[in-house]
């Protein structure tokens, strides 16, 4: 939940590092710090990496070191809570993005033997420990940290510096995305890619229980216990151009209007439309085992978690395969009833969910087979699942996730394809389906484009303190994300209903000041959203539909539509979805908020 950065080589290490933080923001945005080799104190400040920058100036001249954007769990956003941390000596400095489950216990310890804790985090317990080994290692630094670490239970990822020793970098992870950045005589630690980009694209990426020890001349990696590890350097997909807002105010609506883009990529080489197929090579090595499998269980959180439940509906309507979806942060501590006839799909942007990354690993102890559906290549989740598929949608920089939600949504009506005509699917609906699937960009870009008129119907009602939407069948979900949307990025209450649900306590809530969204396609279930849309207006609840181009009769029961193109049921949730990001988007920005950076939330969740 909070983004690190590190350098190593020749160059002014400060600049880099702030350029870093900056790219990283989205990870972290309460307060951030920095230190490079030579300075007697890191430089910290509560609040944007602006803020940081000020306070560096042209103080700072080492060519090698660490730095820090926060997002808090222990200790709330402060000067103090701000990292790098460092010991008693102010020699060892250290950035942390996780949780040390153990804190309290080794804090105590340590007070006991004289140190001094300048904080409230749980983070800094690492550095004086580090220091307290030192002390009976003979002021081996290395093998302090190593022994430090084998003591730790919680996650981390984590990059040090020790003052007699600038020019090198230690890292580590467990639980927490750490990846290298290989250059020409220069090297770079980050919780993630993105910030690499700017230098190089060969990267190598951390396992759990690993160590690397790196300086300009070159890096190692190696277990906690000094085992040497070899590791092919990978290559980044991404270009710089992804990572940049190029032109727009947000990277919330610049990820939105790429949507057509995200789709074709997410389709491309993927179907053979004549024989009605989808062609996922991610899971050519367990096709046969998939063609047995009686139950698939997906795992999500957030987004991702909504986007499960649309491919449950999907995968059972079309491919015959009972569904369930499951929360990552619940599924990971019920008992998993799982059988060599099940299979567990995790879903996730990041690839590196720490609920769902916990639950993949229980399902693997019982032996049951994984999938992933993943946008980062090389994240966790990509590499430690059995096959996946990866969504192709590019970085996502946006706190709110757009077009990676999007792009869940194709893979997985695409893995219904895979599935269902395996299956009983017949060749003539394998061929609508996907068929309709290449429309899909096109239709998407007739939304983009009557964005203006979705912007007024925001303005309209952006002032409402609270907001009820509803859909049914495979737009429920969507009412779900469309709240989560609205609740992410302009704090209004917000609730997602099936609107099969609302005689049964909804229905209290509505008045005059309560709007509702209404999902109305034209489809298998539209006269029965008409009652429900009925049933609010009865009450004098005002009421937008979402409804299908051409419906005249829509009109006679909502106050304002918006209008999407017609679609198969099962792919309708893939247009529907855009509206309701672009007027969350629109409403916050008429609120002035920040939409990229929502207060209290980061991108990537790494811990629980």
């Amino acid at each position: 939940m909070c983004g690190i950065f590190a350098y190593t080589g020749d160059r002014r290490a400060a600049g880099i590092l702030i350029d870093g933080l900056r790219v990283l923001e989205y990870r972290g945005y309460d307060s951030a710090g920095i230190y490079t080799a030579g300075s007697p104190l890191a430089v910290r400040a509560v609040g944007t990496v602006r803020n940081v920058a000020e306070k560096v100036g042209g103080r700072l001249i080492g060519t090698s070191g660490i730095a820090h954007t926060r997002w808090a769990t222990h200790g709330g956003p402060s000067e103090k809570n701000a990292h790098p941390h460092t010991d008693c000596s102010k020699k060892i400095w250290m950035v942390h993005n996780g949780i040390i489950e153990n804190y309290k216990e080794l804090r105590t310890r340590l007070a006991l033997h004289g140190h001094v804790f300048a904080s409230e985090t749980d983070s800094e317990v690492l550095v004086h420990l580090i220091e307290e080994h030192m002390r009976a290692l003979g002021n081996d630094f290395e093998q302090a940290v190593r022994t430090s670490l084998k003591e730790v239970t919680g996650t981390y990822g984590l990059a040090f510096m020790h003052a007699d020793n600038p020019g090198v970098v230690m890292t580590a992870r467990m639980g927490s995305p750490i990846v290298i950045g290989i250059g020409k005589g220069e090297y770079f630690v980050a919780s993630d890619p993105t910030p690499i980009l700017h230098h190089t694209k060969d990267v190598v990426y951390l396992n759990d229980g690993e160590f690397a020890v790196i300086s300009k001349e070159g890096y190692s990696i190696s277990t906690l216990d000094n085992a040497l590890i070899e590791r092919i350097p990978s290559t980044i997909e991404w270009d710089i151009d992804d990572v940049k807002k190029g032109g727009f105010e947000h990277f919330m609506l610049k990820e939105t209007i790429e949507e057509p883009e995200v789709i074709l990529n997410a389709i491309r080489g993927r179907l053979v439309v004549d024989e009605g197929l989808a062609r996922l090579g991610g899971l050519r090595e367990v096709a046969d085992q998939l063609a047995d499998i009686k139950r698939l269980v997906i795992v999500g959180c957030g987004s991702a978690y909504y986007a499960g439940v649309v491919g449950k509906y999907m995968l059972e309507e079309y491919a015959g395969i009972p569904a369930e979806v499951e929360v990552g942060s619940e599924l990971r501590y019920r008992k998993m009833l799982f059988d060599k006839e099940t299979a567990v799909l995790a879903i996730s942007q990041s690839g590196e969910t720490a609920d769902t990354l916990a639950a993949i690993k229980e399902a693997q102890r019982k032996g049951v087979m994984t999938l992933g559906i993943v946008n980062a290549v090389g994240s966790t989740i990509a590499r430690e699942t059995d096959a996946g598929v990866y969504n192709h949608a590019g970085p996502e920089m946006g706190v709110a996730s757009t077009k990676a939600f999007l792009s869940q949504l194709c893979v997985l009506a695409l893995l219904t394809l895979f599935l269902g005509r395996q299956r009983g699917m017949s060749a003539v609906m394998g061929k609508r389906i996907a068929e309709e699937m290449l429309l899909l960009p096109g239709k998407v870009e007739v939304i983009l484009n009557a964005r203006e008129k979705i912007r007024a119907i925001a303005h309209k009602y952006g002032h409402a303190r609270d907001f009820l939407y509803i859909g049914r069948k495979y737009n429920a979900p969507i009412a779900y994300e469309g709240a989560l949307k609205l609740k992410e990025v302009s704090y209004i209450h917000a609730e997602g209903y099936g609107a099969g649900e609302m005689k049964h306590g909804p229905l209290a809530m509505i008045d005059e000041a309560f709007p509702t969204l209404a999902i109305a396609p034209k489809d298998s279930v539209y006269e029965k959203m008409i009652s429900n849309m009925e049933e609010i207006r009865a009450r004098k609840g005002r009421v937008i539909a979402l409804a299908t181009e051409g419906d005249m009769n829509i009109k006679e029961h909502a106050d304002d539509v918006i209008y999407m193109p017609k679609t198969l049921e099962m792919l309708s949730p893939v247009l529907s979805v855009v509206p309701l990001q672009l007027f969350a988007y629109y409403v916050a920005v008429m609120r002035g908020f920040n939409v990229d950076r929502p207060r209290n939330l980061a991108k990537s969740v790494t811990v629980e």
